[in-house]
């Protein structure tokens, strides 16, 4: 006759026999080898995988700007179909306190609905992040861009305008506003430069978006003309320069290369 332990180890005994193993817990490092696009052990690639390390030197440096450029690819489609991975930001904090080294930096414009890190699906240590109305490049935004590329290793420089953006509006209505007025006359030689049929004023939303378009594109001429540093890196094949939109409507990130 059994005894009332006997009777409960069978029971449990039964119960772990007829559950399904779970799964082991997809780390960052599980993934070093699978596919030929992998940050330190983080194939950003990858939807749903839970992220906490962060990038190391050798990693970076083993990738092409071209590798970066497809990473950011990827990392909007997943945001854009909501399959965004699970990020542990306290690990990565942790991992990046003694250093970093990002793959790419990211100039976009302040407004609060196009946080290029989120939009982009990357974590902290990836990406240096600039942001200013207008996406404009000053003096003082050149040379953190100089910093991140020239001199931190970033493989991409993304300039990233938007839809509906308010400075764009402003400098297309001639806006003034304390500092404001000077940062919109930066934006202000995109209206005559764009070629557009129609209504041209801030009320038809398909200029603002076609100037902002176009200042998205003198930003990267601008760059390319001031700085011989950012100049060389993308002669040398170390640096892509790249022009971008984001639809705040369906969350596409329009790379315009």
């Amino acid at each position: 006759m059994d005894t009332g332990n006997e009777q409960m180890n069978r029971n449990r005994d039964a119960v772990t026999h007829r559950r399904p193993a779970r799964p082991a817990r997809r780390t960052a490092l599980s993934f070093l080898f699978a596919a030929p696009l992998a940050l330190a052990g983080r194939v950003l690639s990858e939807p749903n995988a839970t992220q906490s390390t962060a990038l190391t030197k050798e990693a970076r440096d083993r990738l092409s700007p071209d590798d970066v450029l497809e990473m950011l690819k990827r990392g909007n489609e997943r945001f854009r179909t909501g399959k965004i991975q699970a990020h542990d930001y306290l690990a990565q904090k942790r991992t990046t306190a003694g250093g970093q080294y990002p793959a790419a930096a990211i100039l976009s414009c302040i407004d609060s609905r196009a946080p290029g890190e989120i939009i982009l699906d990357t974590g902290i240590g990836d990406t240096f992040n600039a942001r200013i109305a207008g996406n404009i490049a000053n003096d003082d935004l050149i040379g953190s861009l100089e910093f991140a590329c020239a001199a931190a290793g970033a493989k991409v420089l993304l300039v990233m305008g938007h839809t509906a953006c308010g400075a764009v509006k402003g400098a297309i209505d001639n806006v003034e506003l304390g500092h404001l007025t000077g940062l919109l006359d930066k934006i202000k030689p995109a209206i005559p430069a764009t070629t557009f049929t129609g209504e041209r004023t801030s009320k038809n939303a398909a200029f603002v978006d076609a100037v902002a378009m176009t200042n998205v594109r003198r930003t990267v001429e601008d760059l390319r003309a001031r700085s011989s540093l950012l100049a060389g890196l993308e002669k040398d094949g170390k640096l892509k320069v790249v022009p971008s939109m984001y639809h705040l409507v369906g969350g596409r990130v329009e790379f315009l290369t």
